[in-house]
């Protein structure tokens, strides 16, 4: 057999075609291969892979598993009428049990994983960074909350370009796209020194990252034989925790040094939070420099009847992983792959053949684009149509509950500090102070109807200081830095304010005589040395920490009981967790009910991710994860918005609009088809 420019000689023993077969060596028996968790193990040491996860397996009852296996497909191809579609399916299945499962899909395990924790680094950043961009970009409460939402706009957008590409052009193709996106615009913000350029650098960025999660499973599970499959997707699962942990403690790390940083003049500064969402690049980096060395997935070149390039993947597969395990004399016996009929490649090429450059790119694309339409549009087909709208709902309850009390959480704790800090608050009503030299700092104050004359106020921080009704007369104002601080209804006579960041919009209905403000600074909130509230960091640490059992726990039984009990057992158990926050009266019980609930729910997102995977044809699988993936960030969106209005207001609507989807949820999820036993199709 020759392919393209190479061309094998016949070796000793070879068939007619001038392949060896593996009948020419000794037979071994499947059980000697070593399990993946045994990679380079000698003979002796060898386990088989239920001892990895500590149960012992028989080779008996292996052989019924994979009889019963075979039995269910053939009852399911003579149920379904498809036993010629279904041959791709099934010969695929086979070579990659024959690939086994060691070195590559570990190396690819390690690399999809870097760009699945960049999409949970990205999905922290805007939130970490905020309270210290506002201070450089003088971003009002309404551009906070835009901010946020065109990124998560940006994510729903982003999954459902990508993942129709990615049917299209191939999942390596579009996820360097995806990665490179991200990374060039995260490291544009880092220097936007204006807000509108900010916003739609990170707008930009968020659409790129946004199709990673829908090409990432897609990719890994076609590379999986089916008893490896959802443990691990699974594992694959815990890098957006690693995410979420290394956003966490590098902002912890770098934000609170705010007034570390360097300037150009007055327009350029660069400041620790600049930084962060540098170093927050590093995972997409070390992420696109791996998926560059990775070949394409073979079951998406067989789809596309590209049989030459993908024999040579699952060959390379093959041999990568019997030499690491010690048999590089394991020859790839497959000499041909069944696949099917398609003709809108050779459509793009003969209409590509004609006319201008600029005409055929024009045919090209628009060409794609109807039929990355018709990928969308042929979902609603009968056969998917009820199983489709089952995991919609699902996905949006998982999601609604989740990020609405993922919003609920850190603005809860800060709710609680704010009253603890106002209970502290000191009162001063009618004080009378004449030519007195403040040259410490207030802090947390209240001053009703005061009197100061002739008084000097030099060289002072204020903060959360109100002044209500008071006069000042004939007193100066040098070198003041204010946070939270506000005049209200006061007169001021014969004042001056020399240097200090108190602008007019500090001042409310105040009646000013003969006020002079000399050398105002010019910002928002210039205080650098204010330190931000490590508090928020340490609550996202654990909260990404708090998933950690749940994944483990995930992993090892996702093959085991099934993706339906996993999703509706871990759903409902979430309702339960919600419940308990209504007990929840200190930041330290908050805190405690948030990682709980983390850890129980995060099991029902790994199960959607994998039964989204398996449950749809592989030529409309990353379509399919797409746009489930963008009902998540719309429910996010919407969860996000309804939880945080009703902070200070009260608690029960949201805990119970918590508890009540996550209930619905969890037992629709258990009228999903279970597909721990199905092929990719």
């Amino acid at each position: 057999m020759s392919e393209k420019g190479f061309t094998y000689p016949p070796q000793e023993g070879s068939g007619p075609d001038g392949y060896p077969y593996q009948t020419d060596f000794p037979a071994k028996d499947e059980e000697d291969a070593a399990s993946d968790a045994t990679e380079g193990h000698d003979e002796g040491e060898q386990m088989y892979e239920g001892e990895y996860q500590g149960i012992p397996h028989p080779d008996e009852i292996k052989e019924a598993r994979r009889a019963a296996r075979m039995e269910a497909r053939r009852k399911a191809r003579q149920e379904a009428q498809l036993e010629d579609e279904d041959d791709l399916p099934d010969q695929y299945e086979n070579i990659m049990e024959d690939c086994g499962h060691g070195r590559f899909q570990w190396t690819l395990f390690a690399v999809l994983g870097l760009a699945l924790m960049a999409d949970g680094v990205d999905s922290y950043v805007v939130g970490f960074v905020l309270p210290s961009a506002e201070k450089d970009m003088c971003i009002t409460n309404a551009d906070k909350g835009m901010l946020g939402l065109l990124v998560y706009v940006a994510m729903l957008a982003g999954a459902l370009v990508w993942g129709g590409l990615s049917d299209k052009l191939g999942r390596r193709k579009v996820l360097i796209y995806v990665l490179t996106i991200d990374i060039v615009f995260s490291f544009l913000s880092c220097f936007a020194q204006g807000y509108g350029f900010f916003l739609f650098f990170r707008f930009c960025s968020g659409f790129g990252i946004g199709g990673s999660i829908p090409i990432v499973y897609t990719y890994f599970a076609e590379f999986l034989q089916i008893e490896k499959r959802g443990e691990h997707l699974s594992w694959l699962c815990m890098f957006w925790m690693l995410g979420g942990l290394y956003a966490s403690f590098t902002a912890w790390g770098i934000i609170p040094h705010y007034g570390w940083g360097f300037a150009i003049g007055t327009e350029v500064q660069f400041h620790g939070w600049r930084a962060f969402i540098l170093v927050c690049t590093f995972p997409a980096i070390a992420a696109l420099v791996g998926v560059i060395f990775m070949p394409e997935s073979p079951r998406f070149l067989l789809e596309n009847a590209r049989h030459d390039e993908a024999w040579m993947i699952l060959r390379n597969v093959h041999d990568t992983n019997w030499k690491a395990k010690g048999e590089p004399e394991r020859v790839f016996t497959v000499t041909n792959i069944k696949t099917p009929q398609t003709q809108e490649d050779e459509f793009i090429e003969i209409q590509s053949e004609t006319g201008t450059a600029f005409q055929r790119w024009t045919v090209r694309h628009t060409t794609l684009l109807q039929q990355v339409m018709s990928n969308v549009m042929s979902l609603s087909a009968a056969e998917l149509r009820l199983q489709g709208l089952f995991l919609v709902i699902v996905w949006f309850c998982l999601a609604f509950s989740y990020h609405g009390l993922g919003v609920w959480f850190p603005d809860m704790i800060k709710y609680m500090q704010y009253e603890e800090y106002e209970a502290k608050t000191r009162v001063f009503h009618r004080e009378r102070v004449e030519r007195f030299h403040f040259n410490f700092s207030l802090v947390n104050q209240i001053h009703r109807e005061g009197e100061y004359i002739h008084d000097k106020f030099e060289d002072i921080e204020m903060r959360s200081v109100k002044f209500e009704h008071s006069l000042f007369e004939n007193c100066y104002f040098e070198d003041i830095r204010s946070t939270n601080t506000f005049f209200e209804n006061c007169t001021l006579k014969n004042t001056v304010f020399y240097n200090t960041d108190l602008w007019e919009e500090k001042f409310k209905d105040c009646r000013m005589e003969n006020t002079t403000f000399l050398h105002p600074k010019k910002g928002c909130h210039l205080n650098f040395q204010e330190e931000n509230d490590i508090v928020i960091y340490l609550v996202s640490f654990l909260g990404s920490l708090a998933v950690l059992p749940g994944n483990i726990i995930s992993a090892l039984f996702m093959d085991k009981i099934g993706r339906i009990k996993i999703i509706g057992g871990s759903m409902l158990g979430s309702a339960a967790c919600s419940f308990l926050l209504l007990l929840s009266f200190s930041q330290g019980a908050v805190i405690c009910w948030q990682c709980l609930f983390y850890a129980v729910s995060v099991a029902a997102w790994n199960g959607l991710q994998v039964i989204s995977v398996e449950v749809y044809p592989t030529a409309k699988r990353a379509t399919a994860f797409g746009i489930l993936n963008a009902v998540c960030k719309f429910a996010a969106i919407i969860g996000s918005f309804i939880f945080a209005s009703f902070i200070g207001i009260t608690r029960i609507v949201p805990i119970f609009l918590a508890i009540a989807a996550l209930a619905c949820g969890g037992l629709l999820a258990l009228k999903l088809p279970e597909t721990r036993e199905k092929v990719l199709s």
